[in-house]
């Protein structure tokens, strides 16, 4: 339409939200689905929690705050990186958001001038090309495929830096594929970000505590404390503490950075809820002991899911690190024709038929950056997951 903006054109709908949409409307139509495609937690937001909202509530905490966070809560977020990753920062350092996604974008539009170059490895979250390319800069895909278990080596990233990149994202465990960099992995990409110090690093640590067997995780500014002054270690409430809806993230950085990012959310949003920050507040300062029951959870899930579609003919699936989240690859499908009649050309018809003739949603891998492929969310139940990768290996093994 004539009266929209030419911005808009650069950037597409998040393909994970529309698949969870999809799946949710064929549900609703009385349809047998089952849903993978959510990246959230299957259980409830802690009981602490929400009755330290309460509290909020119930003392009229539900006025405006600060644009970018309530004292306490910045307060809370230094002590958690102290504590957690042995960084030290200042409440002036901290940056509060509506999710994170929120602080990523504000980063990106307080920093990005047209012809800036990001690079983002990929798989890669959905959301990151698309954040770059409404800041008005170039996001730069640099593919770690299955040989590499979907990890960036120091010559890949070395190659794609250009005197144009202003940033490097960094996400691990990763979003889609669960990969996580141990300390030395990381610390040869840092080696390579040394020796080109107009490059900074955004790191987006979600899944932090979402890491399992004897894998310790681990974040750019704490392996390489030369990289302190630009790296923005970004993080949030939603996923270790399953408080996705409560749309709360941080970041901590330069003050520069910081500051500027404050500017993007007063002229945007403005404050977080304030419900939500003393929520927040009381999920850093609280009761930890669940994070470990949950990554138990979590990491028996992933077994699951990982023996199950190995099992699976035509498909290979990595035993990822963390999040919740693997990758299969299904190049052993493609060329071949579904039982409902379907030629399987790529990971993205693969995926609506898998969704047309077995009620199993997935995200196709296309639109994380590298094909053949799809995304399972395990954050369910070991029944429907059971149930799910069923389906799967019944879909695959009547490929013909």
């Amino acid at each position: 339409m004539p009266f929209l903006s030419d911005t808009l054109a650069r950037v597409k709908p998040s393909p994970t939200i529309a698949v969870t949409t999809k799946a949710a409307q064929l549900k609703a139509a009385g349809k047998d689905v089952i849903g993978l495609g959510a990246g959230e937690p299957d259980f409830d937001t802690p009981q602490n929690i929400k009755d330290a909202a309460k509290r909020a509530i119930d003392a009229g905490r539900t006025k405006y705050t600060a644009v970018d966070g309530i004292p306490e809560l910045k307060a809370a977020i230094c002590t958690k990186f102290l504590r957690e990753n042995g960084l030290t920062y200042t409440p002036a350092q901290v940056t509060v958001g509506t999710g994170g996604k929120q602080i990523l974008y504000n980063a990106l539009m307080a920093t990005c001038n047209p012809g800036d170059e990001v690079i983002i490895p990929a798989p890669y979250w959905v959301s990151y090309p698309d954040m770059v390319l409404l800041a008005g800069g170039t996001p730069v895909p640099v593919v770690a495929g299955i040989e590499t278990n979907f990890k960036l080596t120091p010559e890949q990233l070395e190659a794609a830096i250009t005197p144009k990149t202003k940033w490097f994202i960094f996400n691990s465990p990763s979003n889609p594929t669960g990969a996580g960099y141990t300390r030395d992995e990381l610390k040869a990409l840092c080696a390579v970000l040394l020796r080109h110090p107009h490059v900074w690093i955004m790191s987006d640590d979600m899944y932090e505590h979402l890491v399992f067997g004897d894998f310790t995780f681990c974040t750019p500014a704490e392996v390489e404390p030369a990289l302190y002054d630009r790296t923005l270690t970004c993080n949030g409430v939603s996923k270790s503490y399953a408080m996705t809806g409560w749309r709360i993230g941080y970041a901590a950085g330069p003050v520069a950075l910081i500051k500027a990012m404050g500017t993007i959310q007063s002229q945007s949003t403005s404050n977080p809820s304030s419900v939500s920050q003393y929520a927040a507040l009381e999920a850093l300062t609280g009761p930890q002991e669940f994070l470990a029951e949950n990554r138990k959870l979590f990491e028996r899930r992933r077994d699951l899911v990982v023996s199950m579609l190995n099992a699976a003919e035509g498909v290979t699936c990595p035993n990822p690190e963390g999040a919740f989240y693997v990758y299969p690859d299904i190049s052993g499908c493609i060329g071949k024709v579904s039982a409902g009649g379907t030629l399987i050309t790529n990971d993205e018809v693969f995926a609506t038929a898998l969704l047309e003739e077995t009620g199993v949603a997935v995200v196709f891998g296309a639109a994380f950056g590298l094909s053949p492929n799809f995304r399972v969310s395990y954050a369910t139940s070991d029944e429907t997951l059971r149930e799910a990768c069923a389906r799967i290996q019944s879909f695959c093994a009547a490929l013909t």
